[in-house]
This record gives structure tokens, C-alpha cells and sequence, in this order.
């Protein structure tokens, strides 16, 4: 397996996606026409530009070798290439999933698993 790539989103997003068998992204995602994904190195950066202070968050965990197709890697900030994906996240390509509670300083912390991208 390829190195996972993580999402972050609401945990009532995530419930009515495992009801559907399909995550098809937050309303930003929707909006921006892909689900939008960092690698661990990434993830930090992206959960305080993006998510800072919010609570009652979820970090998926996803085998980006499921997404098939329609994944694509694209400069984005700083020229850093960013997995986004381009179509739903089909459930089984979700290795785990983690809350992302908040810290002192209003950043969440990351599950260990994240730093060395090992599940």
C-alpha cells in the first residue's frame, strides 16, 4: 500500500456517509468539484489554515491505491503537490478513522499514526 492520505471532516458528515457507503465531501469540497486531501507531512498545516478551533472533527485515514482514477496529485500550496480526489470516497478505501480533538492552543491534535504515516 501507498502511503495513506487523510481528510478531515464533520462527524455527522462521516455518519450519513457510512450510511450511503460513500463520503462525497463537505460543502468546501463540493464547491471546489474535488475532496481535498493531505499527505501526513501536510496535514498539520492544512488542519490550522483550515480547521483551527473547530470541534467535532474526524480524521479519515484512506488507501489512496482504492481511490483508483480519480485521484490526481496538483500543485497546490507553496507548489507542494496535494492528493485531491475527484468522485466519492468509496467506504472501503477508509482505513480507520480518528477523532481530532483540540488542543490548548485551539490546533488539533494528531493521532500518532499520522507522523509516520503507518496504520
Amino acid at each position: 500500500m501507498a502511503s495513506p492520505i487523510f481528510h478531515m471532516c464533520r462527524a455527522d458528515e462521516w455518519q450519513a456517509a457510512q450510511a450511503n457507503g460513500r463520503y462525497d465531501g463537505s460543502s468546501q469540497d463540493r464547491a471546489d468539484g474535488f475532496i481535498h486531501f493531505s499527505t501526513g507531512a501536510q496535514l498539520p498545516e492544512s488542519a490550522a489554515r483550515h480547521r483551527t478551533g473547530q470541534t467535532g472533527l474526524l480524521l479519515l485515514t484512506v488507501d489512496p491505491d482504492k481511490c483508483g482514477e480519480a485521484l490526481k496529485w496538483e500543485a497546490s500550496r507553496g507548489g507542494q503537490l496535494f492528493p485531491h480526489l475527484y468522485g466519492p470516497v468509496l467506504a472501503y478505501a477508509v482505513i480507520r478513522v480518528d477523532p481530532l480533538p483540540l488542543g490548548d492552543d485551539g490546533l488539533h491534535i494528531m493521532p500518532a499514526h499520522v507522523a509516520g504515516e503507518g496504520v
